[in-house]
């Protein structure tokens, strides 16, 4: 069954509040891109709490970014937005997320990787280098590498995570692993992850985040 549909256009440009150091940010701006989608970015500083202001909480009660304003719509949470903006935007959104079970399930699966492991080992690690917290990283960095050897395995078997072709699993945990080295997390260790990597950023539309001199990243 073909189940590529006429693909709609926002009537204006998407309101994408958040930072471009931060990767829940960056997979959101990622797939905006790809969709070809216009968007503008609404810079937030972090370090100033911007995200905490009675402003940002109206939008988001958790204060956290990324969240996006589409029209009338306010959505929060990273992964619900690659959700949203493919089942409204994409002329193919079974090209992103299965319409079978298994497929669907895969995607899931990986969503709660970025929410859980991933979060809490590079993410976090890297959070620890780029705002220089008097924090012990070590924990993380065990973390990050417990998950990376995990990514590894799975990376032997499918050329992305979710299967042959590339979901919004792989756009949801691009940028955190790709970034690891800045919360000082070696992906020396893992080529088939590194070959991951090459593959998103092969990708048409594709747009990286912007590193910072941090970590192994300042001596790479």
């Amino acid at each position: 069954m073909n189940t590529t549909t006429t693909a709609t256009r926002p009537t204006q440009p998407i309101k994408l509040y958040g930072t471009r150091l931060s990767g829940h940010v960056h997979r959101v701006r990622l797939f905006l891109t790809m969709l070809g989608l216009p968007f503008e970015i609404v810079e937030l500083d972090l370090r100033k709490r911007d995200h905490r202001t009675p402003e940002f909480l109206a939008r988001n009660p958790f204060g956290q970014v990324p969240v996006i304003e589409d029209g009338e719509l306010t959505l929060a949470d990273s992964n619900a937005i690659l959700v949203y903006l493919n089942e409204r935007y994409a002329p193919d959104p079974a090209r992103w997320m299965p319409r079978d079970a298994v497929g669907a399930a895969r995607v899931q699966r990986w969503f709660s990787v970025a929410a859980g492991p991933l979060a809490y080992g590079p993410a976090a690690a890297r959070i620890l280098a780029l705002f220089g917290l008097d924090t012990d990283p070590a924990e993380m960095v065990t973390r990050s590498h417990a998950l990376l050897a995990v990514m590894e395995s799975h990376l032997q078997q499918q050329p992305f995570l979710a299967g042959a072709t590339a979901t919004l699993a792989d756009i949801a945990n691009y940028a955190y692993v790709a970034h690891a080295p800045e919360g000082s997390v070696s992906l020396d260790a893992y080529p088939h992850v590194r070959d991951w990597l090459a593959r998103v950023e092969a990708l048409a539309g594709f747009v990286p985040m912007a590193r910072t001199p941090i970590g192994l990243a300042a001596v790479a």
